[in-house]
């Protein structure tokens, strides 16, 4: 990479990450970034899966009010979310980079919608009756979120929202700070598979996680006031971008 490249990739992760912590798509602004300065697609999600655990990490720290009393609920919803994250990385790792790039334009796709449906979809959850724990339904809906982020991460913390928002009685603010939890817990199992068997740019994951973890920590401390239209158009031009690099290759 120049020099220029990498500090594009430093500044695609302090955005990203911070997005994730606020939003849950981070990945549209990180993995085309990856993909723009020519790491080859799957190459570029391993690594910015990787890359993004930092930022997790500081973003799951920063949001530590809004997880108390929810101990025992993500002691329930982890292992879905690790057994469904290791599903997603071995799907990865096995099917052919042809399928990922057209698997992984709809997914974009699909984040892409989930982004500028958000505002309707929250106030549609607010007049909605929610349940204690969610029971097994959001067990499975934690496992098939870890598997889309498992294999393609972009995404699955709006994914997450939805569902917890539709069978649990809380706060979204609340709701948010556990889908940080469940989230970083996806992203971490699926870099320990990644780091062990598939084939990873360091550079990229050493940039990406200093400008997440800086994005992680500003997210949780100022991403509330951000514009939300504007963050959403942005993603969105972002992701329509990728999707035509993803086709095009």
């Amino acid at each position: 990479m120049t020099p220029w490249e990498m500090a594009a990739v430093l500044a695609a992760g302090v955005l990203g990450g911070g997005i994730n912590t606020v939003v849950g798509s981070g990945s549209l602004i990180t993995f085309p970034t990856l993909l723009a300065v020519g790491l080859p697609p799957i190459t570029a999600n391993v690594s910015n899966n990787i890359g993004l655990v930092p930022g997790g990490l500081t973003g799951v720290m920063g949001y530590r009010p809004e997880l108390k009393g929810q101990r025992e609920r993500l002691l329930r919803l982890a292992p879905a979310s690790v057994i469904g994250a290791l599903a997603g990385g071995l799907l990865l790792l096995n099917l052919p980079e042809s399928s990922f790039n057209v698997i992984v334009s709809v997914l974009i796709a699909l984040s892409c919608v989930l982004v500028v449906i958000q505002p309707r979809l929250g106030r549609m959850l607010a007049a909605r009756p929610g349940h204690a724990h969610g029971g097994p339904w959001l067990w499975l809906g934690a496992l098939a979120a870890g598997a889309y982020g498992g294999y393609f991460g972009a995404g699955q913390g709006i994914l997450l929202l939805g569902l917890m928002g539709i069978l649990l009685n809380e706060e979204l603010q609340r709701l948010n700070a556990a889908k940080n939890v469940l989230v970083l817990l996806v992203n971490f199992t699926a870099a320990i598979l990644y780091a062990l068997v598939a084939d990873v740019d360091w550079l990229a994951v050493l940039l990406v996680a200093l400008g997440s973890m800086i994005g992680g920590f500003l997210g949780a401390r100022v991403g509330r006031r951000l514009p939300a239209p504007i963050l959403r158009g942005v993603i969105v031009c972002i992701g329509v971008v990728a999707i035509v690099k993803l086709l095009a290759a």
